[in-house]
Parts: structure tokens; C-alpha cells; sequence
């Protein structure tokens, strides 16, 4: 604990001197969670099987959430489920992106802001989500999707994508229920992440 303290301190120290830029992750905060890190579905399985079941029931409820259970990740070799899903894109883009189109929703959604560097001891890949490339849920990702991410590599997304957006204004025109962060790339992280050290923040902020 005294050298994650240390650690910490000594990354604030450095930040405050400008010689680096934190970079970050978003991630929804999860209505419960299993002690200080964020776990991949597969994974919870086997520590909590009542927990795993209560997470299951939004892909049980889906028929399009349902196909992704088998779907394979090219070249991190393992399934949708075997990774903990990050956005790199601040919540608040797809917050005033809903409140421009007059979408209800609620104006406090709690995400955690992630360092990057808590994915540091993982394999991650960037999922480019490019609508060039996507065949839906129901087929499999192209490799041309998505690529091995280094992490000295990352870089947060600084707007919402116009992909995004314009799928946004089609579903709100035609009063659908849509998916918060279609077409937004993804972080996809190969085991357990730390959010001890996780800023909670709110979408409207």
C-alpha cells in the first residue's frame, strides 16, 4: 500500500510540473462490483455465479446482445467477454451529444476516469469500431477493426465521432432505444483493472 501511495504521489508531483499529460479511460460504474477492480464477465463467473447471472440478463433480454457472447476478438485470441470494455472518449461528449437532440436522459450516469497506466499489465487493443468494417453483432469483428494497443501509444478521443452522432439523430427521429457508445472505439483489456485510484465522475460534468 505505502509504495502505491508513493507511486501516486510521485505521478501528481510530476504532473503538476508538466513533464507528463494523463491520459484516461471511462468506464460505467457498475451497480455492483467485486472489491476494487473492474473484471471481465467471463472471470466473474467464476468467483460470483449469482453476480454473473444478474450481469447476463442484458445479454439474456437481447437477441443482438446475445449473438456477442460467442463473438471472437482478433488478435488478443479471446472472446467479447474475456476483456474489460473501456471508452476512450469523456462521457460528457455523448452527454451534450443526447441533450442537442432532446433525448431523455438522465443528467447524472457515473463513470470512472481511468488512468491509463492501470491497464499497464495487461494485453489491450484499440477497436476501432469503423462502420467501414461492421457487419453488426451478429458477424464476426474484422481484423481490420481493431489493433494491439501500446499504452504509451494512447490517446483519448476528443469528440464524439460523427458515425455516433448521426446514428443518434436517426434512432431519437424514429423514437428507438439506441446504444450509448455505438461506432465509439473501444479499449479492450485482457484481465483485471485497478480502479482504486479512479476519479468518479458524472456524464454532465
Amino acid at each position: 500500500m505505502k509504495r502505491h501511495v508513493f507511486v501516486m504521489l510521485l505521478i501528481k508531483i510530476t504532473a503538476l510540473k508538466g513533464d507528463i499529460t494523463l491520459k484516461y479511460v471511462y468506464h460505467l460504474v457498475p451497480n455492483s462490483m467485486l472489491g476494487e477492480k473492474l473484471i471481465p464477465l467471463n472471470q466473474i463467473k467464476e468467483i460470483d455465479a449469482q453476480l454473473y447471472e444478474k450481469y447476463m440478463d442484458k445479454y439474456n433480454n437481447s437477441p443482438d446482445r446475445k449473438l456477442l457472447l460467442e463473438r471472437k476478438v482478433p488478435k488478443l485470441n479471446c472472446r467479447w467477454n474475456d476483456v474489460v470494455h473501456f471508452s476512450p472518449l469523456h462521457p460528457n461528449h455523448i452527454y451534450q451529444a443526447m441533450k442537442e437532440l432532446n433525448v431523455n436522459v438522465p443528467d447524472e450516469v457515473k463513470f470512472y476516469k481511468i488512468p491509463i497506466e492501470n491497464l499497464q499489465g495487461n494485453e489491450n487493443a484499440i477497436y476501432y469500431y469503423n462502420q467501414k468494417y461492421y457487419g453488426g453483432p451478429s458477424a464476426p469483428i474484422s481484423p481490420s477493426n481493431i489493433n494491439l494497443l501500446k499504452i504509451d501509444d494512447y490517446e483519448e478521443l476528443d469528440k464524439i465521432p460523427k458515425e455516433t452522432f448521426d446514428y443518434f439523430q436517426r434512432e431519437s427521429n424514429k423514437r428507438n432505444r439506441f446504444g450509448m457508445f455505438h461506432l465509439v472505439p473501444h479499449i479492450l483489456s485482457i484481465g483485471q483493472v485497478s480502479i482504486e485510484n479512479a476519479e468518479v465522475i458524472s456524464w454532465n460534468e
